[in-house]
């Protein structure tokens, strides 16, 4: 990845980040958790010592 594409993935994660706080359903907040595990995954591939903000 680019460091704009890393950028961007970064800016992803926050945004379902903050929907996964906001939402109401369970099963979306589910779905949004799963999304959020699998995109940081996808991120610390790209950068090992990447450990994000919101935990």
């Amino acid at each position: 990845m680019t460091e704009r594409q890393l950028r961007e993935q970064e800016f992803l994660i926050a945004r379902y980040r903050h929907l996964e706080r906001e939402v109401t359903d369970p099963l979306a907040a589910h779905l949004l958790h799963s999304i959020i595990e699998e995109l940081e995954a996808e991120l610390r591939k790209e950068r090992p010592d990447w450990h994000g903000h919101g935990h």
